[in-house]
C-alpha cells in the first residue's frame, strides 16, 4: 500500500475530524454523530498505518487527532493534581473511616492481648526463662542493651527507610491476604502482639518498663494504628468472600478491593511518618515527655483526619471506591 495515496485518499476525513474537534463544545446533533463516525474511521486509519506502513510523522499526526477526538467525546480528564488532592481529602479518609468498625476492635483486642501477655511475662520469672537464658535477658534489658540500642543501631535516615519498608510489607500482607477468609490479618496481629508483649514484659520484669514504653510510644502509636487499619480493612475484604450480601461475590470483592488499594497507598504515607519518627525522634536526646508528646500529636492528627475529614467525606457519599465512570458496568441486583 502506497502511503502517499493513502494520505491523499483520507485527507478530507482527517481535516473534517480536526474541524469538529476544534468546535466540540458547539456541535449540533448531526455534527456530534459525524464526530463519532469519523473518530471510529480515523482510529482504523491509525491502526492501518501502524501495521502496514509505520511512517512516524503520519502515526504522530493521527495519534494526536484520535486523542483529541476521544477527549471531545468523553470529556477532558481531571488534572492529576486535582485527582491526588481529592484522593487525600475524600477517598482515602472515607475508606479508612468506613472500616472503623473493623480496625478499632482489632486495635483494642491487640492492646488487651499485649497487656495480658506482657503482665504474665513480667510477673513470672519461670516464663521469662522459657524465652531466653537469664544472662541473655540481662544483656537485652540492661542500659544500652539490645532493646534500647535497637533504635540507634544505624544512621537515622537508613534506619527510617528500613523500618518504613518492613512495616509497609506487614500492612500490605494484612490488606491483600485478608481475602483468604480474614485469617492472615488475625495471625499477623497476634504475632505482632506477642512480639511487643515479650519486649514489654521482659523490660518491666527488669524494672525498666517505663523506659521501654518511652522508646516505643513516639513512633509506635501511629505505626500500630496503621497496622490495625490494614488488618481491619483486610478482614473486611475477607468477609466479602464469606458474606458478599446482595451483590455477587465477584462484584463485592472488586468494590472492596479497590478501597483496599486506596488504603494501601495511603498507609504508605502514614508509615513513612512513623518511620521518620522512629529513625529521628525515638533515639533523639529529647526528654521522654517531648518524644512521647510528638508521638501522641501524630496519633491525634491521624485520628482527627479519619474521624473528622473521613466522616465528612463519607456523609457526602464517598465510599473509598473509584469514580463511577471508572468502574465496570454491573447488572442490577435485588436487595
Amino acid at each position: 500500500m502506497d502511503l502517499d495515496v493513502f494520505i491523499e485518499r483520507h485527507r478530507a476525513s482527517w481535516q473534517r475530524l480536526e474541524q469538529l474537534v476544534k468546535r466540540s463544545g458547539r456541535l449540533s446533533g448531526p455534527e456530534a454523530d459525524e464526530l463519532v463516525e469519523l473518530y471510529q474511521r480515523v482510529t482504523t486509519h491509525l491502526s492501518t498505518v501502524r501495521s502496514r506502513m509505520p511512517d512516524p510523522a503520519t502515526v504522530e499526526r493521527l495519534s494526536s487527532l484520535v486523542a483529541g477526538a476521544r477527549a471531545a467525546l468523553t470529556g477532558a480528564h481531571t488534572p492529576a493534581w486535582r485527582v491526588v488532592t481529592r484522593f487525600f481529602t475524600h477517598r482515602l479518609p472515607a475508606a479508612i473511616y468506613l472500616g472503623w468498625r473493623w480496625w478499632v476492635p482489632a486495635g483494642l483486642a491487640f492492646y488487651l492481648v499485649t497487656g495480658v501477655i506482657a503482665a504474665w511475662i513480667a510477673s513470672n520469672p519461670e516464663v521469662q526463662a522459657t524465652i531466653a537464658a537469664p544472662d541473655e535477658i540481662r544483656e537485652m534489658t540492661k542500659a544500652g542493651g539490645a532493646y534500647e540500642a535497637y533504635y540507634s543501631s544505624g544512621p537515622a535516615g537508613s534506619f527510617a527507610a528500613q523500618v518504613w519498608t518492613n512495616n509497609a510489607w506487614i500492612t500490605a500482607a494484612c490488606l491483600l491476604l485478608g481475602v483468604l477468609f480474614a485469617i492472615p490479618p488475625i495471625y499477623l496481629l497476634f504475632t505482632n502482639a506477642l512480639n511487643v508483649a515479650v519486649g514489654i514484659g521482659l523490660m518491666f520484669g527488669a524494672g525498666r518498663g517505663e523506659l521501654f514504653l518511652g522508646l516505643l510510644a513516639p513512633h509506635g502509636l501511629l505505626e500500630l494504628t496503621a497496622v490495625f487499619v490494614a488488618a481491619g480493612i483486610g478482614m473486611r475484604l475477607g468477609w466479602q468472600v464469606i458474606d458478599p450480601g446482595p451483590r455477587t461475590r465477584a462484584a463485592a470483592l472488586a468494590a472492596e478491593g479497590r478501597s483496599v488499594v486506596a488504603v494501601a497507598l495511603g498507609l504508605v504515607v502514614v508509615l513513612l511518618v512513623s518511620g521518620v519518627l522512629e529513625g529521628f525522634v525515638t533515639p533523639s536526646s529529647l526528654p521522654t515527655w517531648a518524644r512521647v508528646g510528638i508521638g501522641v500529636v501524630a496519633e491525634v492528627l491521624f485520628l482527627l483526619y479519619v474521624f473528622v475529614v473521613g466522616r465528612r467525606a463519607a456523609q457526602e457519599g464517598e465510599t473509598g471506591d473509584v469514580d463511577a465512570r471508572e468502574r465496570e458496568d454491573v447488572a442490577p441486583v435485588s436487595v
